[in-house]
């Protein structure tokens, strides 16, 4: 397989491809391994590594047995791809429900385990046996700890020799179903589900949809006699019921318009140009004040000029 150009941060890792009954010839695949950096740290990172270049017909027994191999058994825990986490799924939220969800309450845990239960059944069987990744795909693997994650870039670093490299996919043939025309076939046939099958699953999924429809319907009825921050009532479809509470509505009002003025006060003197014009007003305003007072210091001189103390 073509080799990439890693960077510095990057540790290679080679792998040996044995050969295959429709390519007879044994390759070496490179894997590019460093820690994991995401924009958004988590809680994981330490003990985790980032893996690029992963093979198209990777798994997760494939990285388990690679990694055991390297530093032994029990030390890796998981992986997950990014092209898994780039699928979309298709959803069972009713247009309205979509529209409230912000406003949605949490619910119990038992029935959340019991609506999840529900929305998997609500699901069509998968019609691939095993996932296939685009060329150049990436990964993120976790391990037991940071010592873990330590001693796979420093087994990878130790891989000299092509004899010393692991062989992809050694020890999880059981594990695995298998690719090829096997796998093509699978496909063909998990294409055509019985129609007990096809008919369960939609029973399932308008069992779901009629659920969260109703919970819809419930959520906007509750909605109509509640003001928001602003004092507004939601508008829903079917008008409303009742009018708001005048004492929320005031309230709701008043924090309105204590939020406009503060919005408002810290918007004055942002600008330049706003502090410039501020600046003029005041000096406009201390002429203006001068003349004022000079007018009245004047009026007062011809005043006391008419007046003659007698002697």
């Amino acid at each position: 397989m073509s080799q990439i150009t890693p960077s510095e941060e990057f540790v290679m890792l080679p792998v040996s491809i044995p050969p295959l009954p429709s390519f007879r010839v044994q390759a070496t695949h490179y894997l590019y391994l460093r820690r994991n950096a995401p924009r958004i740290p988590t809680p994981d990172d330490s003990r985790s590594l980032y893996v690029a270049n992963v093979p198209c017909d990777s798994t997760e027994p494939h990285f388990r047995a690679l990694f055991s191999s390297l530093i032994g058994a029990g030390r890796f825990e998981s992986i997950t791809f990014d092209q898994d986490r780039k699928t979309s799924e298709l959803s069972h939220e009713p247009a309205q429900a979509v529209r409230l969800a912000g406003h949605r309450k949490r619910k119990r845990d038992e029935d959340e385990i019991r609506n999840a239960k529900d929305e998997a059944a609500a699901e069509l069987p998968s019609t691939w046996t095993r996932q296939v990744y685009e060329s150049g795909s990436c990964a993120v693997a976790l391990f037991a700890d940071e010592k873990s994650a330590e001693h796979v870039l420093k087994a990878a670093k130790k891989l000299k020799k092509p004899k010393n490299y692991p062989v992809w996919g050694e020890g999880v043939k059981d594990q695995v179903p298998p690719m090829g025309s096997q796998w093509l076939k699978a496909h063909n046939k998990l294409s055509y589900p019985g129609n007990d099958i096809v008919q369960a699953s939609m029973d399932a999924y308008f069992t779901v949809f009629n659920r969260k429809e109703k919970e819809a319907a419930l959520l906007a009825k509750t909605l109509r006699n509640e003001p928001d921050e602003d004092g507004f009532v939601t508008v829903t479809r079917g008008g409303r019921a009742a009018p708001a509470r005048r004492d929320e509505a005031e309230e709701a009002k008043q924090r309105m318009l204590e939020r406009e003025k503060k919005k408002k006060d810290e918007t004055t003197d942002f600008y330049r140009f706003q502090m410039r014009e501020k600046r003029k007003a005041e000096q406009a305003e201390i002429l203006k004040r001068f003349e004022e007072d000079k007018k009245k210091v004047r009026a007062m001189k011809e005043k006391r000029g008419k007046f003659r103390p007698e002697t």
